[in-house]
């Protein structure tokens, strides 16, 4: 949670950074475009890795790796070098990381919790990791920029150099897995992943729906700081405050996440919270206010932690452990993947449409997520055993 914090204040500085170099959308979206495409490259990879190392030496070692390249950038912004190439291999390299360390981290948490408890788990990190990074770190934000455009950057190294710590000195047994046979290669584990993922309907409907609505998220973000500093008019504050709201959305989605879906089964959750964020996203787009754009964003941010929560929790409790960092990588490989071209069709789509296109293409993509996900929704999917291999596919241990 320590480094979601300094994660919070970087996201933040990037964009406005951005704008000072730029007045392009299309670059501006790329500097957002380069945080996605690692997913691309090394997605895969490093589900396959997180399934043959320590996780929890794999998860210091990158924030570590993480801490020193954010402190080299904050001293390159000190001494007034900063620059769009800069900013977009900064942008590459943390999510090149990133993979590694997500994969890692996604296999390491049914080791620490029971089956039973793997939802309310993943809600409370995933709510402390938007309280901490999101609603405590937003109204830092303008204080340290005024300070210096480096400081927030300087932060962020910090809050990663802690964490790398902290995780290290968890007191974890390793995991145990079983001998892979003989030959076995990383390329082919990671066709292993893709199969688990693709033999699993269940799955395979809502890595589809995620892929659309990271499309749609990867154009709103991307494209968020001239929404809101150019169409609204409402400044640097303004888009502090649009981020700020949604990581409070977030944390209220944390507490109705296990809720809902013990009321409706977790794929109708999933409908829930891409129906009302269409609507959300909507609003955005059309009402040419500051307080529409907050409803939305809280609205967005709720409903997208009810997904994320009930995604995470139905593959993990559908995937067997030895192969979990694998399918995992697939997931966020395959869906992750809009991200990118999301942020570059936000940045093409920003100019002949407006400010506010992006916010529509995005709700057009959400009700399209939508509509994959009604053929899984009956019967709403049964809780698979993490044994089970069956269910999801060949699976090479």
């Amino acid at each position: 949670m320590l480094s979601r914090f300094g994660d919070a204040l970087r996201t933040a500085a990037l964009p406005l950074i951005a704008v000072q170099l730029t007045d392009d959308p299309l670059v501006i979206a790329s500097v957002t475009a380069c945080g996605y495409l690692p997913w691309l490259l090394f997605g895969l990879l490093g589900g396959a890795v997180a399934d043959r190392v320590d996780q929890r030496r794999a998860m210091w070692a990158v924030d570590l790796t993480r801490g020193l390249l954010v402190a080299g950038f904050a001293l390159a912004v000190a001494l007034g070098h900063a620059s769009v190439p800069l900013l977009l291999a900064l942008a590459f390299s943390l999510t090149a990381l990133q993979t590694l360390f997500d994969n890692a981290a996604t296999a390491l948490l049914p080791s620490l919790v029971e089956p039973a408890a793997l939802g309310s788990a993943n809600a409370r990190l995933m709510t402390g990791q938007q309280f901490v990074g999101g609603l405590l770190a937003g109204p830092f934000v303008p204080l340290l920029l005024a300070l210096g455009l480096a400081v927030p950057f300087a932060a962020d190294a910090a809050t990663y150099l802690l964490a790398a710590a902290l995780v290290a000195s968890l007191r974890v047994a390793p995991p145990e897995r079983e001998p892979r046979p003989a030959g076995s290669t990383l390329r082919a584990e990671m066709r292993d992943g893709l199969r688990a993922l693709w033999a699993d309907r269940p799955l395979r409907a809502v890595c589809a729906a995620t892929l659309l609505c990271n499309i749609g998220m990867g154009a709103l973000i991307a494209t968020l700081v001239l929404h809101v500093t150019r169409w609204l008019d409402a400044g640097d504050t303004g888009f502090v405050a649009a981020t700020t709201t949604y990581a409070a959305g977030g944390i209220a989605g944390g507490f109705l996440a296990r809720r809902v879906a013990d009321r409706v089964g977790r794929v109708r959750a999933l409908l829930l919270a891409g129906s009302v964020q269409t609507g959300a996203l909507l609003l955005m787009g059309t009402v040419r206010h500051l307080g529409a754009l907050l409803a939305g964003m809280l609205l967005l941010g709720a409903m997208g932690m009810v997904w994320n929560v009930n995604q995470a929790t139905l593959m993990q409790q559908r995937s067997p452990r030895a192969a979990l960092g694998r399918i995992a990588a697939a997931f966020r490989t395959a869906s992750t993947s809009g991200a990118p071209l999301g942020a570059l069709l936000g940045g093409a789509v920003a100019g002949p449409a407006g400010l506010n296109g992006p916010a529509l293409l995005a709700a057009a993509l959400f009700l399209l997520a939508v509509a994959c996900l009604i053929p899984a929704r009956k019967p709403d999917v049964p809780v698979v055993e993490p044994h089970d291999a069956p269910a999801t596919g060949r699976v090479a241990h």
